[in-house]
């Protein structure tokens, strides 16, 4: 039997209009699949409704994924595949299996030789450090930073000399409802003359994207309160 095929679907960022921001092939395919597995189901649902107001809710099969699920889930959640039906993977925001724990589910699909099909759409990070002007050719993405203090301290201190040391930027999220006592953290524990993008509520109308040293930051910091945000920074 023909195994069906594990769409990786982009979401967006926020409320803008979905033709601006997302491929048609998206929206074609989205209208297409009867089987979703996601990160939250209420939100999921939302948007497949935005991109298909006529599909019918009762007729979509939804499996919520989250970080702890277990193997046995796993294979339950592909079992449709392995049967020939196509299913697509959506995130919260932006792309699946990235900063997402979809990739627990495309590390299942390669495990049973599963066609994997990833769709083009709208990434936070990428767009962030595209926008940046930082070094896009070397980089990395460090995730969630410490939450205590002392550690959050030693953290920025060794990216940022991991930085200087191989001329790389460094990607950082927070939870949006802490992103201020990061940003704040960031200006006080980094060198000065490190070069700090703040690139927040991307894609959205509010959107607001600047880089400078972190001595020019100083006090005039943006709110970012409850703001989905990346921070990218490069040690100079």
């Amino acid at each position: 039997m023909k195994k069906g095929t594990l769409f990786l679907l982009p979401a967006p960022l926020g409320n803008a209009p979905i033709d601006e921001i997302m491929p048609d092939i998206v929206m074609h395919t989205i209208s297409k699949l009867k089987y979703f597995i996601v990160e939250n189901e209420k939100t999921a649902r939302r948007f497949i409704k935005r991109i298909c107001p006529g599909k019918k809710q009762s007729e979509i099969v939804v499996y919520q994924l989250d970080k702890h699920d277990k193997t046995a889930n796993l294979q339950a959640y592909i079992s449709p595949l392995l049967e020939g039906i196509d299913i697509g993977l959506l995130s919260e925001a932006g792309l699946p299996a990235v900063a997402d724990p979809g990739s627990l589910v495309v590390a299942k699909a390669h495990q049973n030789n599963i066609l994997v099909k990833p769709l083009t759409g709208p990434s936070s990070l990428m767009l962030a450090l595209m926008s940046s002007g930082l070094n896009g050719q070397k980089f990395s993405f460090e995730g969630y930073l410490p939450k205590d203090i002392s550690e959050l301290k030693r953290k920025i201190r060794q990216l940022e000399q991991l930085s200087a040391k191989n001329n790389c930027s460094k990607i950082c999220i927070e939870t949006p409802f802490r992103n201020q006592k990061l940003l704040q953290s960031l200006v006080k524990f980094l060198h000065p003359d490190t070069l700090l993008c703040i690139a927040c509520d991307l894609t959205l109308p509010t959107e607001f994207i600047k880089t400078q040293p972190v001595k020019k930051w100083g006090k005039n910091l943006p709110d970012l309160h409850k703001r989905p945000t990346v921070f990218v920074f490069h040690a100079r």
